[in-house]
């Protein structure tokens, strides 16, 4: 095998780019960068001899599969719901195929095919879903090879905004699809507490957050993050009684977030009539009644229950939504009209560094005592373009692109790295790469 397509050049792409370039000198691979903007995947490649850059609408169905039907591998960086077809495609031509994305059920009802053609499908291979998965897996086994049964297990990653670069009232910034972030934590987070399943859905999701503790850098906010049972059985969990997965923001951001879900303005389900000609204060005059004597943003702050100039509200006025400007998108979603804006006001500026945490808490029984196990990773990015979410999302694929390469990797069908020939390989490379986690042991009982 000798030849590497990756579909996407955008924001996570930099280190995995980066990556297989560099093992493309002494392996001879060579590799293909496709996107729709072929400038953006040019710069990437920054005049590499074993790269080059390809113009691809992947909904062009026949360039899609010419450029598919030349590679070995395939690593398609596209968004989620475009996976299906780029899957279909490799799997009537032959070849590997591995994301950063969840692992949706249509895909893996394409895994007895993968396996009957001998194809390597690997999901989730990306920070989270991806490091989250094999780090955990990695300590399950470690923790139960010496005798312990596991009790409770959550998880908490955040994409940030390193201190230094906090100068925004949300604090917060871009470092992944702006898309994403406007509709995360859309549908019903589930996860089990005390044995029970526990539901929380997303009108509800960000107010109910909490606080966690992270060593050396104090408190941050959590809420839920989609449905913690889908990792019982691939962690080897079955009957744990505690299983929680949570997104870390810094504090306030929740309720901020909240108050944009109240008024309606994550809606990404219908256009804004004419939205191309109002302005954004007229949008927000659109979603709240009439009363007397009250301006738009007496009226907004009555909406979601705040004073006009508590927190949330400095947060949706920084943003621009009651200024008189026009939104400038025809026919636009709320989402979309969001999504615009956050584009421009949570940029990463020239210097900015990103900031990752990564949190796993293990309660787990031995030896008659209770313990309660804390690992712990953060990592800040360089700059603007090498940031932390880049080569947290691109070095295990680049990684597992490599290990699939030299065929060290025997696992056929649709998977999620949560095997230990998977998960030893990638982790021990990200450890060279600065990939650590601090532990802390505590006996609680």
């Amino acid at each position: 095998m000798s030849n590497i397509l990756i579909i996407g050049a955008g924001l996570s792409s930099t280190a995995l780019i980066k990556y297989v370039l560099e093992q493309s000198k002494e392996k001879g691979w060579f590799v293909t960068v496709a996107d729709a903007d072929p400038g953006l995947a040019e710069k990437k490649i920054a005049g590499h001899p074993n790269g080059r850059a390809a113009w691809l609408d992947v909904l062009k169905v026949n360039d899609r599969r010419e450029l598919i039907g030349r590679a070995d591998i395939v690593v398609s960086l596209l968004p989620a719901h475009l996976h299906f077809e780029v899957a279909q495609d490799c799997i009537k031509l032959r070849k590997h195929l591995i994301t950063a994305s969840y692992v949706s059920n249509e895909m893996y009802r394409l895994a007895d095919e993968v396996r009957d053609r001998e194809l390597i499908f690997m999901g989730e291979m990306g920070l989270d879903p991806g490091i989250d998965h094999m780090s955990a897996k990695e300590k399950i086994d470690e923790i139960k090879a010496k005798g312990g049964q596991i009790t409770a297990f959550r998880s908490y990653t955040g994409g940030l905004v390193a201190p230094e670069s906090d100068d925004n009232p949300w604090h917060y910034k871009l470092t992944w699809n702006p898309r994403n972030v406007v509709l995360s934590g859309q549908g019903t987070a589930q996860y089990l507490e005390d044995g029970k399943l526990k539901y929380i859905p997303y009108h509800r999701l960000y107010r109910e957050h909490w606080n966690i503790e992270v060593p050396g850098m104090g408190q941050w906010e959590v809420y839920a993050n989609r449905d913690s049972l889908l990792y019982r059985d691939h962690y080897g969990l079955s009957g744990i009684p505690n299983l929680l997965r949570g997104t870390i923001r810094h504090k306030g951001f929740c309720n901020a977030w909240d108050a944009l879900i109240r008024i309606g303005l994550t809606d990404g389900s219908f256009p804004i009539l004419d939205s191309g000609k109002i302005t954004y204060r007229e949008l927000m005059e659109a979603y709240v009644p009439h009363m007397d004597g009250g301006s738009v943003k007496d009226r907004i702050a009555a909406l979601i229950e705040q004073e006009t100039d508590s927190e949330v509200m400095q947060k949706l006025e920084w943003l621009g939504l009651f200024r008189r400007k026009r939104i400038q998108l025809a026919n636009a979603t709320p989402a979309l009209i969001v999504e615009y804006l956050l584009r421009d006001k949570w940029k990463l500026k020239t210097g900015d560094k990103d900031m990752v945490i990564m949190q796993h808490e293990f309660e787990y029984e031995m030896e008659g005592n209770k313990h309660l196990l804390t690992s712990t990773m953060v990592m800040k990015g360089e700059n603007e373009v090498d940031t932390a979410m880049a080569k947290l999302v691109g070095l295990p694929l680049g990684i597992f692109v490599r290990l699939v390469m030299e065929e060290k990797i025997t696992s056929t069908g649709v998977n999620i790295p949560v095997m230990k020939e998977v998960y030893a390989p990638v982790l021990a490379e990200l450890r060279e790469y600065g990939v650590h986690f601090q532990e802390k042991d505590t006996i609680i009982g």
